[in-house]
């Protein structure tokens, strides 16, 4: 087999089995209400294969460097979903999404000019997140109504993540490590439950699910700041894996203070 062909073959089998996970959870959001699939969309599900991808072409270092570049990128992400919330209760899903995309992308080039340092990307979190949570607060309920699928957005969904994961992989040896972390961190789960989502079942709901996946990315920021340290120490396979855990750890317990809070607020019998 020819060089070519098999990196070909590589990018191929990549791009599927980054699609087909990410489809997968985003198929579970859809049927779980906003609260579960918020928690379930702030999973890395399409970063972590870019992640992953990236660690077998390249070394600790390279993914070191990339997850400090993610950082900052995770605060522009709940910039996205503030400014999609808000216009998506009184406008349409494409005027909506192309907003909150163009709000990422200026954020994401300011953030690109910044020498990052792993204190400064956490500030950067810690003052986005206290911005954004409270605003998005009020918009966290809406009921979630009957999902009618149509053809097409099984393919849609799986082919924007597999040219995201084929961009990420085809560019890193040229692009470098930054702009790598910073194309990995783009919110396609986002961007395609926004455009699926809205005009379906309106955009009260679809916002809903946005605003109630702030605390989520704060967890997502956590966990990318623990993939920065530990691929550092200990390799990139243990900060990847430690990174994850993170993730499902910090949304386990979130899941876990929702169910408390629920249970608490149930008159006794």
């Amino acid at each position: 087999m020819s060089p070519e062909l098999a990196f070909v073959l590589t990018l191929a089998l990549r791009m599927a089995f980054a699609a087909a996970f990410v489809v997968t959870a985003s198929v579970v959001t859809e049927r779980s209400g906003p609260v579960i699939g918020a928690l379930i969309a702030t999973l890395p599900i399409s970063a972590g294969p870019s992640y992953v991808f990236l660690a077998l072409d390249h070394d600790a270092a390279f993914i070191a460097e990339g997850a400090l570049a993610s950082l900052p990128i995770n605060a522009a992400t709940i910039f996205l979903g503030l400014t999609y919330v808000v216009l998506a209760q009184r406008h349409g899903a494409l005027l909506s999404c192309l907003t909150a995309v163009a709000v990422w992308l200026v954020l994401a080039t300011v953030i690109r000019s910044v020498q990052w340092s792993l204190a400064g990307g956490l500030i950067a979190n810690v003052v986005a997140y206290a911005i954004c949570v409270p605003l998005l607060a009020r918009y966290r309920h809406a009921k979630m109504p009957p999902i009618r699928r149509r053809w097409y957005d099984i393919p849609l969904r799986a082919s924007l993540v597999a040219m995201l994961v084929a961009t990420v992989v085809t560019t890193s040896s040229w692009v470098g490590p930054k702009v790598s972390g910073i194309i990995a961190l783009f919110p396609i789960v986002f961007t395609s439950m926004m455009l699926i989502l809205h005009p379906r079942i309106g955009g009260r709901p679809t916002a809903a699910v946005l605003a109630n996946s702030a605390w989520g990315l704060i967890g997502l920021g956590i966990a990318i700041a623990v993939l920065h340290v530990a691929a550092l120490q200990f390799g990139s396979a243990i900060g990847l894996s430690l990174a994850l855990a993170t993730c499902i750890g910090w949304n386990l317990g979130l899941w876990w203070l929702g169910r408390r809070k629920v249970a608490g607020a149930e008159p006794q019998v």
